[in-house]
């Protein structure tokens, strides 16, 4: 059930990266205004709860998961009730310290607005027409006792995959990322969208790659548990993202007080859980689509 709402939530975080993306790129967003960007993503994350719920629950139903209504409830809370909570308590410190960049009270209330009586319900909607439609049919008929699988060596365990493919498609970005945190934390401005899409596109083939890749090699080992370990090989790439805003801390910035540590770790930590689920959401499914294409062109006599 966490898989599906995790890959639910990732296509969600997905769609909403790319549509913004390709607005910036035609200058509908300006990079002087960034109010109008972060207004863009946080309508398009409400109005792309369709899409999450609908992918969730026909992934749930794929597993041959009944209850449904836990499941479409974490797709349309356990994500955004994470990054709300800590979005929450670093405006509270805000509040504590009298700051001018804390966000009114209505704002919040805004917010919640938004998310209970537009997301929630478009997730419902969503997760409607996914139970409503046939699982995702497997081309091969599968054995209902399991087999044995057989001992590993050391790069086709859990473990070392999972860390190994996250440096590719961390090593397509880390440059990019410095330019980015420079217009977040050091007040400058981002103007290379087109870049930025570019970069987008060469890092969501990498990862695809680099998982399929792993995936191959542990199916050829004779190791099955591919679902959960195809999205956490892309989604480790989220740990480097969040080793990198560390060396950034240290290295780049002068911040002192805890007030402005809280902030950055806390938007750091929200920016590393969106990319872990774009990520892992990515690999998912080019896992999916890789295992679904090999097994149709085997012959089964």
């Amino acid at each position: 059930m966490l898989l599906s709402v995790f890959v639910g939530s990732g296509t969600q975080i997905f769609v909403m990266t790319f549509i913004t993306l390709i607005f910036a790129c035609l200058g509908f967003l300006s990079p002087a205004n960034r109010g109008a960007l972060m207004t863009c993503v946080l309508v398009l994350y409400v109005l792309l709860g369709t899409p999450a719920g609908y992918i969730s629950a026909r992934i749930y139903k794929t597993f041959g998961g009944e209850k449904w209504k836990s499941n479409v409830l974490l797709t349309s809370f356990l994500v955004p009730s994470m990054v709300f909570a800590v979005f929450f308590v670093m405006n509270l410190v805000l509040w504590i310290y009298g700051s001018s960049a804390a966000i009114p009270f209505t704002t919040l209330v805004a917010l919640l607005a938004l998310w209970f009586c537009v997301s929630t319900p478009l997730t419902f909607f969503g997760a409607y027409f996914g139970y409503k439609n046939r699982p995702i049919e497997v081309p091969v008929r599968t054995n209902q006792i399991p087999r044995q699988i057989p001992e590993q060596s050391f790069y086709t365990r859990p473990l070392p995959g999972i860390v190994m493919g996250g440096i590719l498609p961390f090593g397509c970005i880390f440059i990019q990322l410095f330019f980015i945190l420079n217009s977040i934390w050091s007040h400058q401005f981002y103007y290379m969208f087109g870049f930025l899409f570019v970069v987008a596109l060469i890092l969501v083939i990498t990862c695809s790659e680099a998982t399929i890749l792993l995936c191959y090699f542990h199916l050829c080992a004779e190791d099955y548990h591919w679902w959960w370990r195809s999205f956490l090989t892309s989604g480790f790439t989220a740990f480097y993202f969040g080793i990198y805003c560390v060396h950034y801390f240290v290295s780049k910035l002068q911040i002192v007080g805890g007030a402005s540590t809280l902030l950055y770790f806390g938007y750091t930590f929200i920016m590393v859980l969106l990319f872990f689920l774009f990520c892992g959401t990515v690999g998912f499914f080019s896992c999916l689509w890789f295992v679904m294409k090999i097994y149709s062109v085997v012959k089964v006599d």
